[in-house]
């Protein structure tokens, strides 16, 4: 464990930036809305391709920002004299994406997770770039800083497979921004405990990090658990999955770390340690049982819940996802597991989600792979959260549909009440999504979500089929009421055309 506090400017990974609390700029965006990257008040969305070849450089990655009220696109990649890093094949900039407002100007800024970027002879060691907002858009005000452990205001030595930036999670807590990296591939002791992972947290000018050989953190520090392979955050709490988590002698069962944003001496108070043989604070255990290669822990989504009678949402909801459960003859079917935490940190599980809980749609099929991915959302933080506005997607990539073997699909599901009182069922060319179902295609491991809308990328199948889609959340709610589907594509709206790799792969 390590702490940082930052007095002076560092370089990013190309000699970017401070790694500092930067100052804030003129106070010229209105905010309102997140995503709004230029600040004037209508929702951006910014759309990565980690796979596509930059100026020859095969799987560098880029992103593609379109502002809203048709202000134009930008199209951003390492090449870029405002992006910090050079532009490398198989770096996959863009990996992971957040969005929280650092600076606190009013304009949304981009945290961009690179885990294949080399650090000097240090390969796929990774780094984060954080793009600044302005009026003019992404990285054309304040200058965009860059993390990675090369340097020396951040915890750890930059090494081979280290995979920093794998995951990232950012908000804001207690009034100040943070934002959360995950470090799956870190080997921690001597002999090295290869893959055991870490995480960092970023708040204000102190860095710090944590893993499972940290004291307090949940869980036996192992070869291959993989913790910060995923993380999720709300204001109140954070979450940091080990999917390879050993349970028993059951290897990669999986396992979730839960957190407040309380730090002692550079740790966060821990609040539980979630596994599918672990008891909650009631004293039930978590519904199942730990299995080799269930992968709890492979996705998480995390949201503000707010109890009638209360003032602010001090509670939150987490979403574990569970791709790898069988069921018991269908192997990898997935499953999901919904469980509430209090601002006093007890620890609930409020329901199981899966294709043969009673009215969902579907059934559960060997390989389905329900879970693979999830987001969820409060579209109403400041009311009692009910059915109508606490709302989550799950992506089944491995679905059959037919005769076409691993399609995909993606089901929508209330976070209150019974899951089954309110599920839609979407695969390609429903829901006002275009193109038609096709084998391979893996329809579900691209989501993303605003208040507003639910996010669905399709990254792979035909060329003509790539495209992003926003549902407003009223198609896709219990109740809700109908609106617009917008789609993005290479090639339209002022998006550039030719090479199509793997748009929309990550959305935010």
């Amino acid at each position: 464990m390590s702490v940082v506090s930052l007095g002076l400017a560092v370089a990013g990974p190309a000699g970017a930036g401070s790694a500092g609390a930067p100052t804030a700029v003129a106070a010229v965006c209105t905010g309102g809305v997140n995503p709004d990257y230029n600040g004037d008040g209508i929702r951006d969305i910014a759309i990565a391709d980690p796979d596509a070849t930059v100026a020859g450089k095969a799987r560098a990655g880029r992103i593609d920002v379109v502002y809203g009220g048709g202000k134009g696109t930008k199209r951003l990649d390492q090449d870029l004299a405002e992006v910090p890093g050079v532009a490398e094949s198989g770096d996959q900039f863009g990996f992971s994406l957040a969005t929280f407002d650092v600076n606190e100007d009013g304009c949304d800024d981009l945290a961009v997770g690179i885990p294949h970027e080399a650090i000097g002879t240090a390969a796929d060691s990774g780094g984060v770039a954080v793009l600044y907002g302005s009026p003019d858009g992404l990285g054309q005000g304040t200058a965009s800083v860059g993390y990675d452990q090369g340097l020396e205001a951040v915890p750890g030595v930059a090494e081979t497979g280290d995979w920093f930036g794998y995951s990232v999670a950012a908000g804001t807590s207690g009034g100040t921004p943070f934002l959360l990296i995950g470090v799956p591939g870190e080997d921690i002791g001597s002999p090295s405990l290869v893959d055991a992972g870490v995480a960092v947290h970023v708040k204000g000018s102190a860095i710090t990090d944590f893993s499972q050989d940290s004291a307090g953190v949940p869980g036996v520090v192992e070869k291959d658990d993989r913790f910060g392979a995923q993380v999720a955050a709300t204001a109140t709490h954070f979450a940091v999955s080990a999917p390879g988590e050993a349970i028993g002698t059951d290897t990669f069962a999986g396992g979730v770390s839960l957190f407040n944003h309380t730090f002692t001496d550079g740790v966060p108070a821990a609040v539980l340690g979630l596994d599918q043989d672990g008891a909650l604070s009631d004293d039930t255990n978590v519904f199942g049982e730990a299995e080799s290669s269930d992968s709890f822990g492979k996705s998480m989504a995390m949201v503000p819940f707010r109890t009638s009678g209360t003032g602010t949402p001090t509670e939150s909801l987490l979403a574990v996802g569970v791709p790898g459960e069988d069921h018991p003859a269908d192997a990898d079917g997935g499953m999901v597991h919904i469980f509430k935490v209090t601002a006093a940190g007890a620890v609930s599980e409020r329901q199981r989600i899966h294709q043969d809980v009673a009215d969902i749609e579907g059934s559960t099929e060997p390989g389905d792979l329900f879970g693979e991915r999830l987001v969820a959302v409060n579209t109403a933080p400041t009311a009692t959260s009910t059915a109508s506005t606490m709302l989550l997607a799950v992506g089944a990539p491995g679905e059959d549909l037919g005769d076409d073997r691993d399609a995909g699909a993606v089901q929508t599901f209330p976070l209150v009440g019974a899951p089954g009182d309110g599920d839609l069922f979407i695969e390609q060319g429903t829901a006002g999504t275009g193109g038609d179902v096709g084998p391979q295609e893996y329809f579900g491991t691209a989501l993303g979500a605003t208040s507003a809308s639910l996010y669905l990328g399709v990254p792979y199948g035909p060329a003509a089929d790539r495209a992003v889609y926003a549902l407003p959340w009223g198609n896709v709610a219990p109740g809700g009421t109908a609106g617009t589907v917008q789609s993005w594509r290479p090639g339209e709206g002022g998006i550039p055309a030719g090479d199509v790799t793997a748009f929309g792969a990550v959305i935010r």
